[in-house]
């Protein structure tokens, strides 16, 4: 299966074993910044003679139009993922998006349609949903093992300093990234949806920008959200630690069930209790990561290609993207007004509209 990757920044070394290890032909790359091609292919494991075969490009439409890939992942900074894949969509290529699908729900809505329109499919790279820890979790909650839902939790809590943001002008910005909610938590948020099964009924969110003054979103974020089928969730995701990474929680709490699910990135089993079994121990299970990126970009990448060859649907979808998006904008959106939304939001939701917040 011919792939191509585009954008060649911090998360495509991720993307680029993951095709590897799925025996997938790396066709081409492509990125504005050609010395970044060449590190991510030095550094990928491919043979020189490979590597000298994939092609490179600075233009993704002449990339989609020239080498025509069954496959393609898009690692723009996010304001570029609704165009870029518009143009890939509008060429037949199948699409792992990363996160978020887009920045707005019209971008993320013409993703979907586009996708219908051509016959082809877009995954949203929600990988962590493939973290060992996290399938077990599902896999309970599943066979009813929680029975009805309490409360729900999911906690982000990392480090990114002014170094970080200083390496791409894009990052923190509302235009073409967001802040630790949009960026770093949009994954703990989408287990979290995810787990109480989707349906938001308000969310109410504060956001605020305590020690990023160099960055125009927020650093940290925090929401309570309550569900259709009466679970009530909160949300904390802060790039305001002092040291390294500490943790991404996610916690489901049923009737029969409590779960926690711990590490930089939910893939460790804290606690695991249910009344049907409780001698069935899974405390202290702990999948090993090379970064916060997990390991299930693998895995996701081989639900796709497999998607594809079958004719089905990724285990991700664009409208699973469309979702966690939607999460995030009610939160800005809640903060924005100071008052509980509800959903489903408006249309023209998009993270643009809080352009100047923190600046007013």
């Amino acid at each position: 299966m011919k792939y191509a990757l585009i954008g060649c920044g911090r998360v495509a070394p991720s993307h680029i074993k993951a095709a590897i290890e799925n025996g997938l032909e790396i066709a081409a790359v492509c990125d504005l910044d050609a010395s970044r091609m060449e590190r991510l292919l030095e550094n990928s494991g491919l043979s020189a003679e490979k590597i000298a075969a994939v092609r490179r490009f600075t233009d993704y439409t002449a990339l989609f139009r020239e080498v025509r890939p069954t496959l393609a992942s898009i690692a723009l900074p996010s304001g570029l993922h609704a165009a870029c894949a518009f143009e890939g969509l509008k060429n037949d290529v199948n699409l792992i998006v990363e996160k978020p699908l887009a920045m707005s729900l019209a971008d993320a809505d013409e993703i979907i349609r586009l996708a219908k329109e051509h016959g082809v499919l877009v995954s949203a790279c929600h990988q962590n949903r493939f973290n060992k820890a996290v399938q077990a979790l599902r896999a309970a909650l599943e066979a009813g093992r929680f029975g009805r839902l309490s409360n729900a939790a999911i906690t982000v809590r990392w480090d990114r300093d002014e170094a970080y943001y200083a390496q791409d002008a894009w990052r923190g910005t509302w235009e073409n990234d967001g802040g630790t909610l949009m960026n770093q938590c949009i994954h703990g948020i989408d287990l979290l949806c995810w787990m109480c099964g989707y349906e938001i009924e308000s969310v109410y969110g504060q956001i605020r920008r305590q020690f990023h003054p160099y960055i125009q979103a927020e650093d940290l974020g925090t929401a309570v959200m309550t569900f259709k089928n009466g679970a009530v969730a909160t949300v904390e995701g802060t790039v305001n630690v002092c040291g390294p990474d500490m943790e991404e929680h996610l916690t489901l709490l049923g009737e029969h069930g409590a779960v926690k699910l711990g590490g930089t990135s939910a893939n460790t089993i804290e606690h695991w209790y249910f009344d049907d079994d409780p001698n069935d121990q899974k405390d202290g299970f702990h999948e090993p990561t090379r970064n916060v990126y997990g390991n299930g970009h693998t895995s996701l990448f081989a639900d796709m290609a497999q998607a594809i060859r079958d004719g089905g649907q990724p285990y991700v979808t664009a409208e699973d993207g469309r979702r966690a998006l939607e999460a995030v904008l009610a939160i800005y959106l809640s903060a924005k007004h100071g008052a509980p939304v509800k959903l489903p939001l408006p249309a023209d939701a998009a993270g643009t509209n809080l352009e100047g917040f923190f600046d007013a």
